[in-house]
């Protein structure tokens, strides 16, 4: 490939501008004479993507809450598609928002255009029928974890098992005494990482109940600290109006640094989500909690196939990370699944390494590799 390259990529939220970024860069320490094209975040314009709007338009939390913005993304779904149509990149990667990036790659296939899927939707857990719109859509999908693989070869979609980026950013053992140092965080004693989520809608949903249960937390265990990462500063400010009118807390609250705090505690209360790997690969113990809507969770329940909602779960294939959720999330149960992780978190830990070491796979270099390849054979 001796000519320029036109890369578009789309990606709908935080985790898909890191994975972009990522995969971004492979891709030009393999082609430099690149452009980029299509929607992303601060990362993915750092690495010279051409935004074509910002990407937290896209950036939507539940079934029954984006309805109010149905109109706005279908909107931009369709400018968006005439425009690559018009532009003609080599390749166009959807990068996780399959609900928004699928729609697009499967109209931009039609037209005639090679199209890529990074980061497999949920479909073995809920809506399995969406493997053939998948099918439809993509020429490869690109896929972080292997029961992935595995599910795409049963249903026939060229698919490429490449592992997670984090797997290889964070290191194998983390420096918890250097993180804390760092932080301004006392060597010794307990540290509990708060991690509540980093949508409006989840921190709404979860931040009150994770004070709630660190409250109790510290009347057991007076000696116990408290850090929570704020993804933003709208963030930060809606944790700040949460803590008024409490009793105090040895909290402290940080702007972004969630690697950080993961890497000072001793162990996480989390929100479901991509954070929940990241915890992981700390090799923090944790407790998942999540709600959502009624209606949203209603019918969450009656549609998904899998037994758990969490990644270490399901890539451990067992109940290994405790999962409450929506009424059984509360303040009482959630310090009382802690508790004895703090003293004693070792059985998820010895899981955590194990699935620390499969993953580290060099995941953005290997996307760029099969994104090239694809495009060699057109």
């Amino acid at each position: 490939m001796a000519d320029g390259l036109r890369v578009a990529l789309v990606a709908g939220e935080a985790s898909g501008d890191i994975l972009g970024s990522g995969l971004m860069q492979a891709l030009r320490a393999r082609h430099p004479d690149i452009e980029f094209i299509g929607v992303g975040g601060p990362r993915m314009e750092a690495e010279g993507l051409s935004s074509y709007f910002p990407m937290e338009r896209l950036s939507v939390m539940g079934l029954v809450e984006v309805l109010g913005r149905l109109p706005e993304l279908l909107r931009r779904r369709k400018r968006l598609i005439r425009t690559l149509i018009e532009a003609r990149p080599d390749v166009m990667i959807g990068i996780d928002a399959p609900d928004f990036t699928l729609g697009v790659e499967h109209k931009l296939r039609q037209a005639g255009l090679r199209t890529v899927h990074y980061v497999s939707p949920s479909v073995w857990a809920w809506r399995q029928k969406r493997v053939l719109k998948i099918r439809e859509a993509c020429d490869l999908m690109l896929a972080l974890f292997p029961f992935e693989a595995r599910f795409y070869e049963e249903h026939g979609v060229p698919v490429r098992f490449v592992g997670h980026p984090l797997a290889n950013t964070i290191p194998l053992e983390a420096d918890r005494a250097a993180a804390r140092a760092r932080l301004g965080l006392p060597a010794d004693g307990q540290v509990l990482a708060l991690m509540p989520g980093s949508r409006g809608g989840e921190v709404g949903k979860l931040g009150a109940l994770f004070l709630d249960t660190a409250q109790r937390l510290f009347v057991e265990r007076p000696g116990l600290r408290f850090v929570l990462p704020c993804a933003s500063a709208a963030r930060r400010e809606q944790i700040e109006q949460m803590l008024q009118g409490r009793e105090p807390l040895p909290l402290t609250l940080l702007d972004g640094a969630s690697h950080e705090a993961l890497a000072a505690c001793d162990a996480v209360l989390i929100a479901s989500g991509t954070a929940t790997l990241e915890a992981l690969l700390y090799k923090r113990p944790m407790v998942v909690a999540y709600r959502v809507a009624g209606l949203t969770y209603r019918i969450l329940k009656r549609l998904v196939k899998s037994p758990y909602i969490s990644l270490p779960n399901l890539l451990a294939g067992r109940l290994l990370v405790p999962e409450l959720i929506q009424d059984a999330a509360t303040p009482q149960a959630l310090a009382a699944t802690l508790s004895p992780l703090l003293d004693d978190g070792s059985q998820q830990v010895e899981f955590f390494d194990a699935i620390h070491r499969a993953l580290r796979q060099d995941a953005s270099a290997q996307a760029a590799e099969a994104v090239l390849q694809l495009v060699e054979r057109r």
